[in-house]
């Protein structure tokens, strides 16, 4: 651009230096050289005023990238442990009621008249074992939840007052900063779920063995007339009540410790571009007027 400029000004210049120069009627004061060293009887040189082309010192304001460092907000994926209740089948034996065909034998009798020694019946106490279903205290562990207090570090921005000195660039210009801040690390209370380990009463069958009283039929012999009877062994069938093991499907809850996704912010470091003022040396056509004196032709 300035060189097309001055490219113009210098043809301009081409083309005037052609024409005759016209003399102004009205004279300016000639410079104080011309009337240096003369003295009163010689004639002052006349003068034109013309216009030069003239390149001009300036400085103009412009603004530059700077980058600087700040922090920002980000999101970072993480696994914690969770404790979730899961319904497990278990199996459980059970005893149930049912009825059975046994064969029995009977005696079938036909009675006689005779001397005979014959059994009469009796009973006789006697002391039988059995088993006795009975609850007992037991102790078991389990986790429950507890809430535990611990303080982590954190950064809070905190305003420092008053004017700061930056320094001075190449023109000796100050830069000065006002309303600085800076971070400052403090603790920040929070609240942790941790799980401990608690004894829980619980009451448990088992078996007990006790001795129970019964009376059973037994039989004696006597001498007596009776008659006698002639037993013939048979068989028959009856039902009997008997308690057979089965295995029932029950669900118990149980705790499964799983992972779970969770996401917590963070802060990285990252550089932020920013528009600073600055100030640039550049040069300006301007117009100047000149007084060009006259030449007359005189060697």
């Amino acid at each position: 651009m300035r060189s097309q400029v001055l490219f113009g000004c210098l043809c301009a210049t081409l083309v005037l230096a052609d024409e005759p120069v016209a003399v102004r009627e009205k004279r300016s004061p000639a410079p104080f050289f011309f009337n240096k060293g003369h003295d009163d009887h010689h004639h002052e040189p006349k003068c034109v005023w013309e216009k030069k082309l003239a390149w001009k010192e300036d400085w103009k304001k412009v603004w530059e990238t700077k980058k600087i460092e700040v922090w920002k907000t980000e999101w970072k994926k993480q696994q914690i442990p969770v404790w979730k209740k899961v319904e497990v089948p278990i199996w459980r034996e059970v005893k149930v009621p049912d009825w059975k065909i046994v064969k029995k034998p009977y005696w079938k009798e036909t009675e006689i008249p005779a001397w005979k020694e014959v059994q009469v019946p009796d009973w006789k106490k006697v002391t039988k074992p059995i088993w006795k279903e009975v609850q007992v205290p037991v102790w078991k562990e389990v986790q429950v939840p507890e809430w535990k207090q611990i303080w982590v570090p954190d950064t809070v921005k905190v305003g420092i007052p008053g004017e700061k000195f930056l320094g001075k660039d190449e023109h000796g210009w100050e830069y000065t900063s006002h309303d600085l801040w800076k971070k400052k690390m403090v603790w920040k209370p929070l609240w942790k779920k941790v799980w401990k380990t608690e004894k829980k009463e619980e009451w448990k069958t088992e078996k007990k063995l006790e001795w129970k009283d019964e009376w059973v039929q037994t039989w004696k012999t006597e001498k007596q007339q009776i008659w006698v009877k002639k037993k013939e062994e048979a068989w028959k069938e009856e039902k009997v009540e008997i308690w057979r093991v089965e295995k029932k499907q029950e669900w118990a809850t149980e705790k499964k410790l799983e992972w779970k996704e969770d996401w917590k912010e963070i802060k990285v470091p990252a550089w932020k571009e920013i528009q600073v003022p600055a100030w640039k040396k550049v040069w300006k056509p301007v117009w100047e007027k000149a007084c060009v004196p006259v030449s007359h032709g005189w060697h």
